[in-house]
């Protein structure tokens, strides 16, 4: 969680920010001098914005806007029909999640939050501290990308390019593009639609290309790194069930989780999650180990009604329950790690009955939903970790990539994965978001363009025309509004 020092200090660093400007502006004997700062530089503040705008860039868009027409003709007409799709396809998203964010709410089940394709992202809160990096780069870069699209294709249209420019609201930047309204208005609604849906389109595009050098970055790190060989341990938390003089440690190689083959991040959580679901395992343990225990241990319940038979507190024995040819439920308190790093997986005895050796499958006996976890992580000896899989789970960061030299770092290849999830989220959830019918968005551009082009002949009236869009807008603003509101209510008061 962002702590309340944080949000304090942000909320004063605006105030002074707007309280300087103000005094400036106020001020006869420089509010002259610093308009005309803020004018030449192509600055505007305002309460918890930041905006500057330029023409430094209005030839590169000039050269872009001008390359190859034919081209530029196509892709952004295949921007306009997926603009169009988007905005429907949207609409149907966003009722989409709203009934499931109803559905949490009614049910209680936050478990299926997860499940949804779009989030409310709030920092500190269901986005980490140290992911906000990620966060802030890849939205700028999408906004810029998204208003790159905007300006190409208005300069393709011949519509006046005014300027680029950038701004910060309260802590997230973005970008824009200022175009010369009167030429818009001039040219055709089909003219009009590659404009406006450049952005979304664009956005596509670059989610699309994150992607595919997401799933091709084993190739391109394939001389450095390399994969399929198990997961890397990149990070363990300090204190955590992990860590320890017989944890987990930088650097070492998960291969297996019990019986589960671990060659990927991918393996690691899938075997979690069986573990979880499926019954403890037991070990096929020699039946001259049991003889240990000079006399059969006596049980007793614990309050969750599971069975306890080792009283001494001891950090190195577990409980275990067995059955051999006379009685089922027998009980043997043994050290945990001489009964059973050497020993096969079982599920019952018949598991064991092999190479002739008279052997029991000991299960252990422990709190319900605790687990016993045998990892193997080369070049260590086993650990063995008691407890709940999802406290092992999180307790360590991991990564695909083996460094094929001493010199070259873990976190390389963790950063650029990790970036290109954000880059494929956030441009995504900003070509749906603005593609939504809703008013100050994209969306309600397309829309009344949409409406010029294909119901001109069946609505003759424009004020009709335009009455219907104000409905549709309203509907999709309040759509979209009432997942923002409960999408924020799921994430913090909950």
């Amino acid at each position: 969680m962002i702590s309340i020092t944080v949000l304090v200090m942000l909320l004063v660093g605006w105030c002074l920010i707007y309280l300087a400007d103000t005094i400036l502006k106020t001020a006869t004997s420089i509010k002259h001098s610093y308009e005309n700062w803020l004018t030449s530089n192509g600055l505007m503040l305002s309460p918890f914005h930041v905006r500057w705008q330029t023409g430094l860039f209005n030839r590169l868009f000039a050269k872009w806007g001008r390359w190859n027409p034919k081209f530029l003709y196509y892709w952004f007409t295949m921007g306009m029909v997926f603009g169009i799709m988007a905005m429907f396809g949207s609409i149907v998203l966003l009722f989409k999640t709203l009934m499931q964010t109803l559905s949490q709410m009614m049910y209680e089940s936050p478990e299926g939050s997860n499940e949804q394709m779009l989030q409310v992202v709030v920092p500190g809160v269901n986005l980490p501290v140290s992911q906000m990096a990620y966060f802030f780069v890849a939205i700028l870069i999408s906004g810029v990308i998204h208003e790159i699209g905007h300006g190409v294709a208005a300069i393709r249209e011949q519509v006046r390019f005014n300027g680029f420019g950038m701004f910060i609201f309260i802590i997230y930047p973005g970008a824009f593009v200022d175009l010369f309204t009167t030429h818009l208005q001039l040219i055709s609604p089909v003219q009009q639609l590659r404009i406006f849906c450049a952005g979304v389109w664009h956005n596509f595009i670059l989610g699309l290309a994150a992607l595919v050098f997401l799933l091709l970055l084993p190739v391109f790190l394939l001389p450095f790194y390399y994969t399929g060989a198990g997961a890397l341990i990149t990070e363990v938390i300090e204190d955590s069930p992990a860590s320890g003089p017989r944890g987990l440690f930088v650097g070492d190689l998960v291969t297996q989780l019990e019986d589960c083959r671990v060659v990927s991040v991918e393996d690691w959580h899938s075997c979690m999650k069986e573990i979880i679901y499926r019954p403890q395992t037991g070990y096929c343990v020699n039946e001259a180990t049991l003889q240990w225990v000079q006399a059969p241990n006596r049980a007793f319940k614990r309050l969750d009604g599971t069975m306890e038979c080792c009283n001494n507190n001891s950090l190195t024995d577990i409980c275990f329950t067995y059955s051999n040819n006379l009685e089922s439920h027998l009980y043997a308190c043994l050290p945990a790690r001489r009964a059973i790093e050497s020993s096969r997986i079982c599920r019952s005895n018949t598991d064991c009955q092999k190479d002739f050796v008279p052997e029991l499958c000991l299960i252990p006996s422990l709190e319900n939903q605790t687990r016993l976890i045998r990892v193997k992580h080369q070049p260590q000896m086993d650990m063995l970790f008691v407890g709940y899989p999802l406290h092992l789970q999180y307790a360590v960061s991991i990564t695909n990539f083996v460094p094929r030299h001493g010199f070259l770092h873990f976190d390389l290849p963790v950063v650029m994965e990790t970036f290109c999830k954000y880059v494929i989220s956030l441009s995504g959830a900003l070509a749906v978001i603005n593609a939504v019918p809703c008013f100050a968005l994209d969306g309600q551009w397309i829309l009344s363009s949409f409406l010029e082009a294909t119901f001109s002949s069946l609505i003759v009236e424009k004020q009709n025309r335009e009455l219907l869009g104000f409905f549709i807008l309203l509907g999709g603003s309040i759509l979209l509004a009432s997942n923002v509101a409960l999408g924020l209510w799921m994430v913090t008061a909950r």
